[in-house]
């Protein structure tokens, strides 16, 4: 088969562009709802754009940071993670030199055969720890986040956890609204509340390395697929943790299918370990959990969820006092729950069906 012609090296990158312009819609909007990514968000709705359909110039920002990502992600799709990289990097570079400068500008590429001239840089590229290594070397590496921004990225991340499916798409929304109640009335201070609303968003924020496949499932899972979901919490607590000054957000975040007892999952604490912001996400969660649709049930009534929460109370898993002022407080605490759950819903379908409908 001889050489593409540009016609059709072009037809190609077109092609790829409508398969992909689902996720760049996506992406822009989720970036556009937050005055702090607002700037990422026209980069993330571009980085499948060919450099000849802009109307402006490389030299306008949006359009070179684009075509940056552009390029690098081009370069990750044709990286085999099977092959050593310096067996590769070569082949690599061949089919950057080969994209049209329609598609890439070629001050991109002459950035890219800079850096791609050296061994380290691909062998960085494969790094299996480089995200420890993007943390203690990248450019953000001294990067200050006040109490209010944290609160708002950890909102980003709550739709980006919650919005893969409309059986989660309300999830965390839920837990940080019953754990800041409850952490009010065990006297949290104002800076505390806001924490706990934080680590109710992050929770589950290790579920984005679970297949929906197992999320969704309308059935038990198996042992296998179980034993995938339990890893959730602990990869929650490595990514919190893993940014200085998140510690006390990771664990009260992470340890919410921990156990009085040590019985739960996935770090085995017991009453000793578990602090009092801890044991107060553990109940939020279960009590979220209980009063949700999910794939293979119905949300359960208000005799069955109390039910449920005494006795686990009783049994040693949950701390009885907690469980004891949550359901003193049922009524507020869930109308207030499913108030806010079901203004995330309502926006949720609205945005989604706005993102069916794009072109």
């Amino acid at each position: 088969m001889g050489a593409l012609t540009l016609e059709e090296k072009l037809a190609l990158h077109r092609a790829e562009k409508v398969n992909t312009l689902d996720h760049c819609l996506r992406g822009e909007w989720f970036l556009k709802r937050y005055s702090f990514f607002e700037g990422a968000s026209r980069i993330v709705r571009h980085h499948h754009t060919c450099f000849q359909e802009f109307t402006d110039s490389i030299e306008v920002p949006y359009v070179f940071d684009a075509q940056l990502i552009h390029l690098a992600d081009f370069v990750e799709r044709h990286t085999k993670r099977n092959r050593y990289i310096l067996h590769q990097n070569e082949e690599i570079m061949k089919s950057v030199k080969n994209l049209p400068p329609e598609v890439v500008h070629p001050s991109v590429k002459d950035l890219f055969f800079a850096a791609a001239q050296r061994e380290e840089f691909w062998l960085d590229l494969t790094l299996p720890r480089l995200y420890s290594l993007l943390l203690n070397y990248g450019p953000l590496r001294y990067a200050k986040v006040g109490l209010r921004d944290l609160e708002v990225i950890a909102t980003l991340f709550r739709d980006l956890i919650d919005f893969r499916s409309p059986f989660t798409a309300t999830h965390s929304t839920g837990v940080a609204v019953t754990a800041t109640a409850l952490a009010k009335f065990f006297d949290f201070s104002k800076k505390e509340i806001t924490l706990m609303k934080v680590a109710g968003y992050l929770h589950d924020i290790g579920k984005l390395t679970i297949p929906n496949s197992i999320l969704e499932k309308k059935g038990p899972l198996s042992k296998k697929e179980t034993a995938i979901i339990k890893s959730h919490t602990y990869y929650s607590y490595m990514i919190i943790n893993s940014i200085k000054g998140l510690s006390l957000i990771a664990e009260w975040a992470s340890y919410h299918h921990e156990k009085l007892d040590g019985s739960g999952y996935p770090f085995r604490c017991t009453v000793e370990n578990l602090s009092l912001g801890a044991r107060i996400m553990a109940v939020a969660d279960i009590f979220t959990a209980l009063s949700e649709d999910r794939p293979y049930r119905k949300g359960m009534s208000k005799e069955t969820i109390v039910t449920i929460m005494e006795q686990f109370a009783q049994r040693g898993l949950l701390d009885k006092k907690i469980v004891s002022t949550l359901l003193t407080n049922y009524e507020p605490i869930y109308k207030t729950v499913q108030r806010k759950q079901e203004e995330i819903r309502t926006y949720y379908e609205k945005q989604r069906n706005a993102l069916l409908l794009s072109p």
